[in-house]
């Protein structure tokens, strides 16, 4: 199933609902995709069946405010797990890619509370000239849990969605010198959505790792970034297996793939020069999309 959460345009009301056949099929007042969460799924299902069941509860998607499918989640964790980008990432700062990369599925805490829908615009952050985009998949955990096992780990994963890890480069730079972060370099604003898409939707693209899905990111028209979910170095399932072990998730945390291949300016502009792809602008407008996940459009404002 591919759920929304949405604003109503009337009243403003959010509202949780299933999308099927370009028609959003809403869940009654007070229900959330949260909120359905806290086990194998079965729940979710049952909800969107009830919801598909009802016509006289639609809505057109392109009348109502998308928000982030997870407005709330309880902790944001976000990884940095395709080759290519973790080398010009360590390339940028003067390193090799350490050792230790191929051994641990890294990552860093962000912050839950700087969700944005996928037409918010995004303003530009205190001190940023450097401002780039990032094109991510993230997942959602289904149900809590601890020392889960990759072998077990897929019955923990609610969906998939598109995610744009919005990144201020130039603050980011200064406070990685003191290896601590990225934090402030990061916690302005991360993009989520336009829905959660379940699992069951995508196993007829299921290649390596993740899926075969298609990873692009325009800036003013032009496409500037393209990879695949497939070239993924750890599953989603290793994530869970890691971020879990001694540690406790939660039905409702967001799991970051980290940035696919040419999928940011930092990456491009030290391959091909700042002058071909430079900074992003106040006024610019950046779209990501994901094949079967669907498309982000983001206005950079002052």
């Amino acid at each position: 199933m591919k759920w929304m959460t949405v604003a109503l345009p009337s009243s403003g009301e959010v509202r949780t609902g299933v999308l099927a056949e370009e028609r959003l099929h809403l869940l009654g007042a007070g229900q959330t995709l949260r909120g359905l969460l806290g086990d194998d799924g079965e729940r979710l299902a049952a909800a969107g069946e009830r919801a598909l069941r009802d016509p006289d509860v639609v809505a057109d998607p392109a009348a109502v405010r998308v928000m982030p499918p997870i407005p709330d989640p309880g902790a944001f964790r976000d990884h940095y797990a395709f080759e290519q980008h973790a080398r010009a990432g360590r390339r940028s700062r003067g390193l090799d890619l350490d050792p230790v990369w191929f051994e641990l599925p890294i990552f860093y805490f962000s912050n839950p509370h700087a969700m944005l829908g996928p037409t918010e615009d995004l303003a530009v952050p205190p001190g940023c000239q450097r401002l780039d985009y990032e094109v991510e998949v993230a997942a959602v955990v289904g149900r809590d849990g601890r020392d889960v096992k990759a072998e077990q780990a897929g019955s923990y994963i609610a969906g998939y969605m598109v995610m744009n890890d919005w990144s201020a480069r130039d603050v980011q730079r200064r406070e990685m010198v003191l290896s601590m972060g990225p934090h402030k370099g990061k916690d302005f604003g991360t993009t989520v959505g336009p829905m959660l898409v379940t699992p069951d939707e995508l196993a007829d693209v299921r290649q390596g790792k993740a899926f075969d899905l298609a990873m692009t990111a325009s800036v003013n028209g032009v496409e500037y970034s393209r990879g695949n979910l497939a070239d993924i170095h750890y599953s989603f399932e290793e994530f869970v297996e890691y971020e879990s072990s001694g540690a406790v998730i939660k039905a409702g945390d967001v799991i970051g793939s980290g940035t696919c291949a040419t999928g940011c300016i930092l990456e491009l502009s030290g391959t091909h020069g700042e002058e071909r792809y430079p900074w992003l602008r106040m006024g610019d407008v950046v779209e990501v999309e994901v094949s079967r996940l669907g498309r982000q459009r983001t206005v950079i404002t002052g």
